[in-house]
């Protein structure tokens, strides 16, 4: 239980640490937002909002238009609104946009890891703040508009700046981000602790432990997924007061915590890898059976196992979007656990079948395949050759000596039964019962 919900939390604090705290997370997400119809939307909207708040578009077009015609600069500004408002979604949907909207939110979230690290000057408790330029994107719109491409060098220093922190938040901000570094790496330790020492703990039904830590783990996958569906309805009705942005709000969250749905995923896959080793060891039939199989392997080439482990860990460790200390002590962590489960299976597996070879193992699945096969076949052929009705005798007549000609009969009846057996129609047990029958003459042909 202590293991469930200590994974549960550490699925939140490493989406945590990895949204806010990984540039290129951060960039991936800012590029997968801006990709989304409905955000784009807003975006665009927010754009052309800014070009017309921060210059006179009418005055530049009235500047441009000749003689009497400049009289139409404010319809035509009008006109141009509408559609820029139009066109915009079209413009941020261009490589040009996007890869300005992605330098955008690396450069502001390069210079907000500065600050809450403490490793620039940026932004002072005094003053200052740290902001997304969108200023690029401003004048990327009025150039593909038609307004013009000079438009840069008018646009006020504050256009298309969104605020992300203030001065004043600065040291709780800063305070946050120690937390959330200390609990990511904190809790996904304890949590693979917690499991460990149960494991160990448990000298007796150790393979029902497991398995319960692998449900644990899933559990705790589904309830993150579950609460992030709840929290996004709250976060999203709290925040948002207009109906107009909520879709965006909505697809937004949606992207944003797509990363801790990747992470409860994760945490599922490892809770369904303990539960397959909890059966491993169960003492099912179909987990003996695979043991058995197993048991020449871990016997004779466990140093090649345990090079597989390792090398398992080394390219999953190697191939993880994020490699820092949590994630290689985390790997650590699980590595060890996958060890220990090999040393338990090949001691359990020793213990079980001391003399398994592979022409034992394989000479048991061939049996078993051939009996099989010949079970599936049994009713089939068994309806074809139509053995004789046997009678049960009656208790109350008396016994008495069967005559010359039963005698041959019986010997009959016997070879032919013989014949059924050879051709796999009657097993052994069959058989014998089926000779006893015929010897003790409580059966006759019909």
């Amino acid at each position: 239980m202590a293991g469930s919900l200590l994974a549960f939390l550490s699925v939140f604090a490493i989406w945590s640490e990895r949204q806010a705290l990984n540039t290129d997370d951060w960039v991936t997400t800012s590029g997968h937002l801006i990709q989304n119809e409905t955000i784009r939307e807003a975006v665009g909207n927010y754009l052309v909002d800014q070009l017309y708040e921060n210059v006179d578009v009418e005055k530049e077009l009235s500047e441009k238009l000749p003689g009497d015609t400049k009289e139409l600069a404010g319809p035509i500004s009008g006109g141009l609104r509408q559609v820029a408002g139009d066109g915009a979604n079209q413009v941020l949907k261009s490589s040009t946009a996007q890869e300005l909207w992605k330098d955008a939110n690396r450069t502001t979230h390069e210079q907000l890891l500065e600050v809450l690290e403490e490793k620039g000057n940026t932004v002072s408790t005094e003053e200052g703040k740290v902001s997304l330029n969108l200023g690029s994107l401003v004048t990327n719109l009025a150039s593909q508009v038609g307004i013009g491409a000079k438009l840069a060098e008018k646009l006020p220093p504050d256009a298309g700046q969104i605020t992300i922190l203030r001065s004043d938040q600065l040291k709780t901000a800063q305070n946050v981000v120690v937390a959330v570094k200390g609990l990511a790496l904190l809790l996904s330790l304890l949590t693979f602790l917690a499991f460990g020492l149960a494991i160990y703990l448990s000298r007796e039904g150790r393979w029902v432990t497991v398995l319960f830590c692998g449900i644990g783990l899933i559990a705790a996958g589904f309830a993150v997924i579950v609460a992030r569906e709840v929290a996004g309805g709250i976060v999203v009705g709290q925040l948002v007061e207009e109906d107009s942005v909520k879709p965006a709000a909505e697809a937004a969250w949606s992207i944003g915590t797509s990363l801790m749905t990747s992470i409860a995923t994760t945490v599922i896959v490892v809770g369904v890898l303990f539960g397959i080793a909890g059966w491993l060891a169960s003492p099912t039939e179909s987990a003996r059976a695979t043991r058995r199989l197993m048991a020449p392997v871990l016997r004779a080439h466990a140093a090649y196992v345990y090079a597989g482990l390792a090398i398992i860990v080394c390219l999953y460790f190697l191939s993880a979007p994020v490699q820092n200390l949590r994630s290689f002590l985390t790997t650590l962590v699980i590595a060890g656990l996958a060890a220990f489960g090999i040393h338990e299976l090949r001691k359990q597996a020793a213990e079980e079948f001391p003399n398994s070879d592979y022409g034992e193992v394989f000479g048991r699945t061939k049996d078993r395949v051939v009996e099989a096969v010949k079970d599936a076949n049994l009713g089939e052929r068994a309806s074809k050759l139509r053995l004789p009705e046997m009678r049960k005798p009656d208790s109350e007549a008396p016994t008495a000596a069967p005559p010359a000609d039963d005698e041959e009969n019986r010997l009959a009846r016997l070879e032919r039964l013989a014949t059924l057996h050879e051709k796999g129609v009657l097993t052994d047990e069959e058989l014998a019962s089926e000779k006893r029958r015929v010897l003790s003459g409580s059966g006759k042909e019909s």
